[in-house]
């Protein structure tokens, strides 16, 4: 989540993934996905380099977890799905776990 200042004074958090666009009028204007609109004090360019820093910083972490796992987690390495048709699991090769997938007409 990044902090950002209403025009108005309060600070609010906001996750990064939902925002669709922003736009630089006199005000910078955030809107998310869904069509809700924020009217930020942060300038464009200072909103970009939040998003940057933050997912910078996820990424950082992600590295550090790896390399460094927690005391907790016993020392094992993360997960590793399985490439596709590996024969030691359960078999999949019925149509019961197949999911139809059909075309979109736009």
């Amino acid at each position: 989540m990044i902090l950002l200042t209403r025009l108005n004074g309060p600070v609010f958090a906001l996750n990064p993934d939902l925002v669709e666009r922003a736009d630089c009028t006199p005000d910078t204007v955030i809107t998310l996905v869904d069509g809700t609109k924020y009217v930020v004090t942060e300038s464009l360019a200072d909103f970009v380099a939040l998003i940057r820093d933050y997912r910078a910083s996820v990424v950082a972490e992600a590295q550090c977890l790896v390399h460094n796992p927690p005391p907790d987690a016993g020392g094992e390495a993360p997960h590793q799905p399985r490439p596709l048709g590996d024969s030691d699991g359960p078999d999949r090769s019925g149509t019961d776990n197949v999911v139809p997938l059909y075309r979109r007409e736009r």
